[in-house]
């Protein structure tokens, strides 16, 4: 492939995967929603409207199908999604939070302790979060960093949520921020120098000879990945090649999750950024199944499906306590990606237990935004299938009219 930009191979591989998802979502989606409804072949010269009739139609290809079913098989817990607040959501509005271009860390502590104190009744910080986790836990903070340091889960934001874990007797030995891909979280200011005493754990790594594959040509994040824990099986496939399959860990028709959500956290707090994907959003459900999963390029040809369906697997259902959406500035169009032209500072947290609920209030909230700015006219029922694909699974609530929506 050429290189024009003159950049480094692996810094064009890393922009490659950080922007291609959803071009490939796109073109999944777009694909799925068009078979069948494409255009009549326009029939004249004598005989082609017979030839046309006579044509048997193209085979319908075969559905894809997971094993969500299995998952669901698996006894729920007190504490299983949709979680301790069902349906309920809260909207904070964070007017002032940023100054040139940077979070107020003042004000975006003040805003978020009251969108927490709002969804819990509790005043007191260590109170509120201990409706949620406990001395005894060790909490994830699953953060999204593909932006970098230009639309990522902002790092004061989890400051505000660390204090918060502290306060409800969580040790630093406990808490952990982490996200599949190593490098991301450190170029998005995921550090332990800017966190000391807080874990930072990647799926995806190069191991201390720089390189993703050691001396015997192995992956250093091989045992990143969990083969002993229930996959997400799903009946498609693709190859890698050499270059991709440190993205990747592995082929096939599992993609395993990450030992981060199956053995480290007993926690998870999810805090996704406020995004598009074309017409719909990528919040809370996409950070989960795409952020905890290898072997996941193939899943694009299954979109709305695997955003929801690996939610529904014990390491992610039973373990999401709470959901907080950064939407300190969030992208209305060009996302999942990070691009500057379609970037607003939107002010706004959202805030629940439920995470279909608020994806559903945040998927209104991006719609809304991308009618204002001429880039739809309205709302497509059929980006949203995937809250209906998750609410069916008892993740939650998608209903809009279900929804009790407050203001903090």
């Amino acid at each position: 492939m050429d290189n024009p930009s003159g950049k480094s191979n692996s810094c064009t591989r890393r922009r490659f995967f950080r922007d291609s998802a959803v071009t490939l979502a796109g073109l999944a989606l777009g694909t799925k929603l068009a078979a069948g409804a494409g255009p009549k072949p326009l029939l004249g010269a004598p005989g082609q409207e017979k030839a046309a009739q006579e044509k048997p139609p193209a085979a319908k290809p075969p559905e894809i199908t997971t094993n969500v079913d299995e998952a669901r098989k698996i006894a729920r817990t007190p504490s299983s999604m949709p979680g301790r607040y069902p349906a309920r959501v809260v909207k904070v509005e964070t007017p002032g939070a940023f100054v040139d271009g940077k979070p107020d860390p003042a004000k975006v502590r003040d805003r978020l302790e009251r969108g927490l104190a709002e969804l819990t009744g509790e005043r007191d910080m260590g109170q509120a979060w201990a409706r949620f986790v406990g001395p005894g836990d060790v909490v994830g903070i699953k953060v999204n960093p593909i932006g970098e340091k230009l639309l990522s889960t902002k790092p004061e934001v989890v400051d505000v949520i660390i204090d918060g874990l502290r306060a409800a007797g969580v040790p630093d030995a406990n808490i952990v921020i982490w996200d599949r891909r190593g490098f991301q979280l450190t170029e998005a200011g995921f550090t332990e120098a800017r966190f000391p005493g807080i874990r930072i754990l990647g799926t995806e790594k190069k191991g201390p000879n720089g390189e993703f594959f050691d001396a015997e040509d192995r992956l250093w994040s091989r045992d990143n990945i969990d083969r002993e824990a229930m996959p997400y099986i799903a009946s498609v496939e693709m190859a890698y090649d050499r270059e991709t399959l440190p993205y990747m860990i592995n082929e096939g028709r599992e993609s395993f999750f990450t030992k981060t959500a199956t053995r480290v956290c007993t926690k998870i707090i999810n805090v996704p950024v406020l995004k598009n994907a074309g017409s719909t959003v990528t919040a809370c459900l996409k950070n989960l199944s795409f952020g905890s999963l290898s072997n996941t390029a193939r899943l694009h040809q299954l979109w709305m499906k695997a955003v929801a369906e690996p939610c529904a697997f014990p390491c992610l259902r039973d373990k999401v306590a709470l959901n907080i959406v950064d939407g300190l500035q969030a992208c209305w169009d060009g996302g999942p990606g990070a691009n500057p032209q379609f970037i607003w500072d939107s002010n706004v947290l959202f805030l629940g237990t439920d995470p279909v609920a608020v994806d559903s209030v945040c998927h209104d909230w991006i719609v809304a935004e991308r009618i204002r700015r001429g880039v739809q006219k309205a709302d497509d029922p059929r980006m949203s299938e995937f809250l209906r694909i998750a609410e069916g699974l008892g993740l939650g609530t998608a209903a809009r009219e279900k929804i009790k929506v407050t203001q903090a």
